[in-house]
């Protein structure tokens, strides 16, 4: 799938789409509590429905009804591979739900999740006492049950997904569970974890994010929950106003622990005009310069913030490159390229990302599949010298279906 985007004045009111981030974890957690769950604007992203896919095959009932979904928990061991598509957290978070089966559970994927390596999730599953076997280090992954818990250790550099499934499933082990981690990075998503699991009726102990500890016996309890507004998808239209007019994103939490709301750090850094409502903030155009931001918890942010970058005036450095190797495409590598193609010159050395701006030309780009670099490429494309063609944009299902729509409605005609 194709689409162009032509450079045009910016201007109007668009709402964030739901958070992928909080629904995957929301519909993991309801499907394991036993009783009825409502979950309230969970968004129709592919990674959403992977969960809700993956939850039905292990048992759960998921209704469908006007304003999200109705999910009657109580997990039985499926009886094929769960497929949890392209979603990583889905991968990383049901290989650790399927551990309170007594029987073997094979999990795959499919399109960049079979690239990516499992094989921080086998060990940090066999240091809970779970059988767990990969495929060379890739999917399919099986795993095999019960957990048992006890202490286990767990490398937290490589992605804090891992720990979400461990925490998540851990008051459901047979013995209390003490997770030490070393060097956890994105120390925000695990508060969104934590906080979900709460809000279900389960409480982990937070000793400095160095240990996490969750007493056994606790049981996720039904409830109505409503999903929150998604920073990451928002900070691509709030870099679309700082570059091209001004743009009110509703449906913000202004107090989240979502990691990317630190976009409107990076805003105002840069020059750009940000204000705040209730649950609003508005970024108007303004003199745009060079900026230094730390995105080592947030690299989901690197995509905007090359948009943003490229418009700036002077050198852009952003640290926290090295998390870019293994997400939906190799993103340090692709937005290189792909900006190449756009004028904008990109360096990245070690951890440390520059990105020269100037402004972006006309050209045609290519998404990698990665629903961020589409994104990305669009945006960076409304200020452009000319006309953008994005190949492969149809990847942003992933996490917004209709992200050009909402884009669309902002270009001035």
């Amino acid at each position: 799938m194709k689409r162009e985007v032509k450079p045009s004045a910016i201007r109007g009111r668009v709402q964030a789409p739901p958070s992928k981030s909080y629904a995957q974890r929301a519909i993991a957690i309801a499907a394991m509590a036993d009783g009825r769950s409502e979950i309230l604007y969970p968004g129709s992203s592919d990674d959403v429905l992977a969960a809700i896919n993956v939850v039905k095959q292990m048992g759960a009932r998921v209704d469908v009804t006007e304003r999200g979904l109705v999910i009657s928990g109580g997990l039985s061991l499926p009886h094929a591979a769960l497929d949890c598509g392209e979603a990583g957290l889905s991968i990383r978070m049901f290989s650790a739900v399927a551990s309170v089966f007594d029987k073997p559970v094979t999990l795959s994927g499919k399109g960049s999740l079979l690239r990516r390596p499992m094989n921080v999730v086998e060990e940090s599953l066999r240091a809970m006492g779970v059988k767990c076997s990969t495929n060379d280090g890739y999917l399919p992954l099986t795993v095999h049950g019960p957990v048992i818990g006890g202490v286990a250790e767990v490398d937290g550099s490589f992605s804090s997904q891992v720990l979400t499934g461990m925490l998540i499933v851990a008051s459901y082990a047979k013995d209390d569970v003490r997770i030490i981690v070393k060097n956890l990075k994105s120390r925000p998503y695990i508060d969104i974890t934590l906080n979900v699991m709460e809000s279900f009726g389960v409480v982990a102990e937070n000793i400095g994010y160095n240990e996490f500890i969750v007493q056994n016996g606790q049981k996720y309890i039904p409830r109505r929950y409503v999903v929150e507004g998604d920073w990451s998808g928002a900070a691509f239209l709030l870099v679309a106003g700082a570059i091209g007019g001004e743009v009110v994103v509703d449906n913000l939490e202004i107090s989240s622990p979502q990691a990317d709301r630190a976009i409107t750090e990076a805003l105002e850094r840069a020059g750009a005009i940000v204000s705040y409502g209730k649950q609003e903030v508005t970024v108007s155009k303004g003199h745009l310069k060079a900026f230094e931001f730390d995105a080592t918890h947030c690299p989901d942010l690197f995509p905007p913030l090359v948009s943003l970058a490229a418009y700036c005036m002077g050198e852009t450095k952003i640290s926290g490159a090295s998390r870019l190797i293994h997400k939906e495409s190799n993103r340090a590598a692709t937005l290189r390229q792909e900006f190449a193609k756009l004028g904008v010159k990109i360096n990245v050395e070690d951890d440390l990302m520059t990105i020269s701006g100037g402004g972006c030309r006309s050209g045609s780009v290519h998404s990698h599949d990665d629903h961020r670099i589409a994104m990305a490429c669009a945006v960076a494309a409304t200020a452009a010298e000319g006309p953008v063609i994005i190949g492969g944009a149809g990847a942003v299902a992933k996490s917004w279906p209709g992200f050009f729509e909402d884009l669309e409605k902002l270009i001035e005609k």
